[in-house]
């Protein structure tokens, strides 16, 4: 029997693509069980998280080298912890059969949070943490959480023109919350890395998250619906971008996360440009849609090229579907930003109203 060459070349790819997916959930098995571990006071399963001869260098007041073993470690999490502990990865390097992570650690209150820098190696196909160190991190925190929501289309409707999450309208409004102390997590509609538009190395603001190792993690492994526990976040978002306006308003597990933290968290749903596009089809408890007799913004459709091949896959168009909800659509000059407030729902109508509805939706969460 004959194989062509580029048989064997897709199964290689195939085979390596494989090794490589089943090391990163190997990994990340390993490092959620010492995590969710701590947090929820499971000695048995932090203590499966770590090699039996992992060594962890602690901090102490009077030690300046402390170490402690796994067992040690773990049995200090008997009971659920007191004070709300969680963790998350912040970056994640795999190397053959080792990898490295850099993990938070938050706890509160009073607010304290630390990075772990851990390494972790492959024995006898399992994953296992060998080695952890952690430092105090000093930060400003408001104890508050926001989910980003973005669509996980690339392209437009069942076209091939391509379709992304805006670049500018991730980064500027991430970097607002950031630096304000605030929390921020990544959700798409099927969760994994997040196709993206609109990048410009040019922009100073592009360059520098286009090479920050946390942030691109974060939108690289952004959380399924199935992932996030909505009584987390105090705020949603829901990003722009031509693909926003797919797969998003029509996504019940979207709709019911979203409703939860408006709702029963008495939280904030914001959404900017495309993103407004995600946020048409929720209803509250009583059954009328959230946009019922609210001011929104978003892109408008006279602002599109409406005789490009783009357009015509559009689902809907915001405008009309804000109005057809019941809502009133407003919005400002082109290429300029403009924000609606109207009690716990903001919005924005471009990218450049990105800033604008952060410091919105941090001025609403300061007083709840």
């Amino acid at each position: 029997m004959r194989i062509c060459l580029k048989t064997i070349l897709i199964l290689f790819c195939l085979m390596r693509w494989g090794h490589a997916h089943a090391d990163e959930s190997g990994v990340i098995r390993a490092l959620n069980d010492y995590l969710q571990g701590t947090q929820m006071g499971e000695p048995a399963r932090i203590k499966d998280a770590f090699h039996p001869q992992a060594q962890l260098l602690l901090s102490h007041d009077t030690k300046p080298f402390w170490t402690v073993t796994a067992s040690q470690y773990s049995s200090w999490f008997a009971t659920k912890p007191a004070k709300q502990r969680r963790g998350k990865i912040l970056s994640l390097k795999i190397d053959g059969d080792i990898a490295t992570a850099r993990l938070k650690i938050a706890v509160s209150a009073p607010y304290q949070a630390f990075i772990d820098h851990v390494l972790l190696k492959r024995n006898a196909g399992k994953w296992q943490i060998v080695s952890k160190t952690a430092t105090q991190q000093s930060t400003q925190y408001k104890d508050k959480k926001i989910l980003f929501i973005a669509s996980s289309a690339s392209f437009h409707g069942d076209s091939d023109l391509p379709a992304g999450t805006s670049f500018s309208e991730l980064v500027y409004a991430y970097d607002t919350f950031i630096k304000a102390g605030y929390e921020v997590d990544f959700m798409s509609t099927r969760g994994g890395a997040l196709s993206l538009s609109y990048i410009d190395t040019s922009m100073p603001i592009h360059k520098h998250y286009l090479y920050d190792p946390e942030f691109m993690y974060a939108i690289g492994h952004s959380l399924t619906p199935e992932q996030v526990d909505a009584s987390q976040y105090h705020a949603v978002h829901y990003v722009g971008g031509g693909n926003a306006m797919y797969e998003v308003a029509e996504h019940p597990q979207i709709q019911a996360i979203a409703m939860q933290v408006y709702e029963q968290n008495n939280g904030i749903i914001s959404a900017v440009c495309h993103g407004t596009a995600g946020i048409v089809n929720l209803k509250l408890k009583s059954g009328e849609y959230l946009l019922a007799n609210k001011r929104v913004s978003g892109y408008p459709e006279s602002f599109e090229r409406q005789d490009a091949a783009y357009f015509k896959e559009f689902p809907f168009l915001i405008g009309e579907q804000v109005k057809a909800r019941g809502g009133v659509f407003l919005h400002g000059e082109r290429n300029a930003a403009f924000v609606e407030v109207d009690g716990r729902l903001i919005t924005g109508q471009n990218y450049l109203s990105s800033v604008a509805v952060a410091q919105a939706m941090i001025a609403v969460l300061e007083k709840i």
